[in-house]
């Protein structure tokens, strides 16, 4: 299906993201039956948290949540991907599975995106290829008695990295987004592998970076700043650059600022609803998370909104109702529109 280009969009009004795929996952309140399904009936290990794997066992449940995000008006939507890389499936002893997980996964999302981009054709929608962190790190140890030791390898990264985005791209993906960054340094093992890639394919996908900014200290896990996280990827040209997870909406707003000022490509957000109470639960309310990202909207510090941690659909549809009040910050310049 003949779709604008994005990036021309994106110049004309601000874009939705969605919201939270593991928060609309857990109220199906899913059991380790549903995880194994027919075909993983006899799994050895444990499976109940592998949400990737319901793109397989359950795609009914994820495809339902893609066009809830999708009637709630997200432009984007992104694929149930998050950990579905060779080393973050080793957790379920799944790693010959991460190629098949995201040929899967992004058909869904496509399969979504496609109905309603049919069903109005002035209002195209786009499936973002999730790529996250790993749960692995390339800057740290894990040993606090070893500070040189490394549980993996940028190269072993890398190679990880290719195989997902070849699968993404397989499944229909039309942009990859590199999300909740927390070292630079497994970000620039999966941009690495996204820019081989395409050149191998032959292809030409708006790239997007997405870091999280872990407490008050304004940094990465790994040490950042906003600006050094900007400044060491830039060199990529993404479509955008921006900040999600860890943090609500009105602690990141310090931080966008700072992105805005200095970006020039699109910046996103798409925070938590705030910060997880006693219960790990989150408690702000669509017309809260409203009320906060509109500060942002007003100041023309964003080009894309959506929401993380915590976020339903509800959410999206008060976002996207602020968003489209205001006019998109200019990438160009760097500066606010």
């Amino acid at each position: 299906m003949l779709k604008p280009d994005i990036r021309q969009l994106a110049r004309e009004r601000i874009l939705i993201i969605d919201g939270a795929m593991g928060t609309m996952i857990q109220r199906h309140k899913p059991e380790e039956s549903d995880y194994r399904g027919e075909r993983f009936a006899t799994w050895p290990y444990p499976l109940k948290g592998n949400n990737d794997l319901l793109s397989l066992t359950q795609p009914d449940m994820i495809l339902g949540i893609h066009k809830a995000y999708l009637e709630a008006g997200a432009d984007i939507i992104e694929t149930n991907t998050f950990s579905s890389t060779s080393v973050s499936m080793a957790d379920y002893h799944m790693e010959t599975l991460a190629y098949e997980l995201n040929v899967a996964s992004a058909r869904l999302a496509r399969e979504a995106a496609d109905e309603y981009t049919a069903k109005d054709p002035s209002r195209p929608r786009y499936v973002a290829g999730s790529i996250g962190p790993t749960n692995k790190t390339t800057s740290l140890s894990p040993d606090v008695n070893d500070p040189g030791y490394r549980a993996i390898t940028f190269d072993e990264l890398a190679e990880a990295y290719a195989e997902q985005v070849n699968g993404l791209i397989d499944g229909g993906a039309e942009l990859l987004l590199v999300e909740t960054i927390f070292d630079t340094l497994n970000a620039k093992a999966a941009l690495f592998a996204i820019q081989d890639v395409l050149e191998k394919r032959r292809r030409d996908l708006p790239l997007m970076i997405s870091g999280t900014i872990t407490d008050a200290s304004g940094r990465t896990l790994s040490g950042q700043t906003i600006e050094a996280f900007y400044i060491s990827l830039q060199h990529v040209q993404p479509f955008s650059i921006g900040i999600n997870c860890a943090l609500g909406a009105r602690d990141m707003q310090p931080y966008l600022y700072a992105l805005s000022k200095m970006a020039t490509c699109n910046v996103s957000a798409y925070p938590n609803a705030g910060l997880p109470n006693e219960f790990g639960q989150y408690d702000e309310t669509p017309q809260e998370m409203r009320e906060q990202v509109e500060v942002f909207l007003k100041d023309g510090y964003l080009n894309i909104l959506g929401g993380c941690c915590g976020t339903s659909p509800e959410h999206i549809r008060a976002m996207a109702e602020a968003a489209a009040k205001y006019a998109p910050r200019r990438a160009e310049a760097g500066t606010k529109a």
